[in-house]
């Protein structure tokens, strides 16, 4: 990880700790220090939050963070339903019962894993395999575009997911054996907004969605 996503991860996982707000400015010189880097990669990470929403900089005052809002965090998820659900769509017309032969052991592996780290990188590997089998640079391209809304591992940030991508990926993988590649559209839209659903949920017992006084110029 580069000094710079370092910095991405490290400001986003504040946000998400509750240690800065919506409305307050990011301590540059307070997050190079503790990350033990210079004022450059912090400056690029903080360029690379404004363009992915998370904070927007002032000139000559800093940069201060968006409001987080609940709609803002399910549209998220039903993008990624919509993206992953063409992904599986394409890849069932593309690449017919080839793709659940690739998915299968994956979707067995998550079905018993109980490690959130395991089931982290397991859920990163049938995302993948199914963008591959698409085979559609484009869409590739617009994912890595979109940046996590929950930093770290997300099994473990939020109680309930492991169920959730368990239940899910196993009715996408019955519905590419089946040659339904609308119906595993359909599922793999349904799992990811039934997980937005639990991060709104964990956001909301943050308090990451309650309104506070901006320190941010009018």
């Amino acid at each position: 990880m580069s000094s710079g996503e370092q910095v991405r991860l490290y400001v986003r996982r504040l946000v998400f700790d509750g240690v800065l707000r919506q409305g307050q400015r990011v301590p540059q010189d307070a997050v190079a220090e503790a990350l033990g880097v210079s004022r450059i990669p912090v400056r690029e990470a903080l360029i690379a939050l404004e363009r992915e929403g998370w904070v927007t900089i002032v000139p000559h005052r800093g940069a201060f963070v968006n409001a987080l809002d609940e709609l803002s965090v399910r549209d998220q998820y039903e993008l990624y339903g919509m993206f992953y659900g063409f992904g599986v769509r394409r890849a069932v017309e593309r690449r017919g019962a080839a793709v659940a032969e690739r998915l299968a052991p994956i979707q067995k592996r998550l079905s018993t894993e109980r490690d959130p780290a395991e089931l982290h990188r397991l859920t990163l590997e049938f995302h993948k395999t199914v963008i591959d089998a698409a085979g559609s640079p484009r869409l590739g391209s617009l994912l890595r575009q979109m940046s996590d809304i929950v930093p770290g591992n997300f099994f473990e940030m939020v109680p309930g997911a492991a169920e959730v991508a368990r239940e899910g990926t196993a009715a996408i993988v019955t519905a590419i054996q089946r040659d339904y590649g609308e119906l595993a559209e359909k599922e793999y839209a349904t799992m990811m907004r039934r997980l937005g659903d639990l991060v709104v949920e964990r956001f909301r017992e943050r308090g990451m969605f309650d309104p506070i006084p901006e320190e941010r110029p009018s």
